[in-house]
């Protein structure tokens, strides 16, 4: 199964976050949270962590919040001894948190905004490009691709070292490297596109609002 937590940045309750989690966490990343100008800058890395173990305890695994969350070679987020991957991902004022007990996930969120898509078509293969210019609601279709790439390089681990361009997109699937890949898109809010990726059929998908 998969587990989605998802929670919104809220200024009203940034003070109570502050005083009853952050003090949860190993003093350097309370420190870092700290350094932050901004706010939604800092409650937007401390609602992933947030979401994360309240998942794990959830889920029956008791990881103290002050553990340390190490990072690959790559920069893929792990927790020592964990059997279940898990992925964060944010945009806007949304925060999303992916745990699994399938194996890697990749989640990526978007909020949809006016970016413009000719900058991106490098990173498309030319069947996707073709089908992003050619659709009744380019930004739509071009958001949807966007997520979709960003959670399978996610979920395979090697970020972007591997070329968004080197893989395609097709039924909801794609392979990189002999691997395949599954992805399925995820509901959460019209201004928003979210997507996650396995490398198995994804079957039962559990939605959670936090906070």
């Amino acid at each position: 199964m998969v587990s989605i937590y998802y929670s919104y940045l809220s200024e009203e309750n940034h003070e109570n976050l502050l005083k009853n989690s952050l003090p949860d966490f190993p003093e350097d990343y309370q420190n870092k949270i700290r350094r932050y100008r901004r706010w939604q800058d800092a409650q937007l890395s401390l609602l992933g962590r947030v979401l994360l173990f309240r998942g794990m305890e959830e889920a029956g695994l008791f990881y103290a919040p002050d553990q340390e969350i190490k990072y690959t070679a790559y920069n893929k987020p792990y927790l020592e001894g964990n059997p279940m991957p898990f992925n964060i991902s944010h945009s806007g004022e949304i925060v999303v948190c992916a745990i699994s007990d399938q194996g890697e996930i990749g989640i990526d969120i978007e909020i949809v905004n006016d970016v413009i898509i000719d900058d991106f078509k490098f990173q498309m293969t030319e069947n996707e490009w073709n089908k992003i210019s050619t659709s009744t609601n380019i930004k739509s279709a071009f958001f949807e691709y966007w997520t979709q790439k960003e959670a399978v390089i996610k979920a395979h681990g090697h970020g972007l070292t591997i070329p968004l361009s080197s893989f395609e997109i097709a039924d909801h699937k794609t392979e990189i490297q002999g691997e395949k890949f599954y992805l399925k898109e995820i509901k959460i809010d019209e201004k928003y596109q979210c997507t996650i990726s396995l490398k198995t059929t994804i079957k039962d998908v559990v939605l959670k609002y936090l906070l």
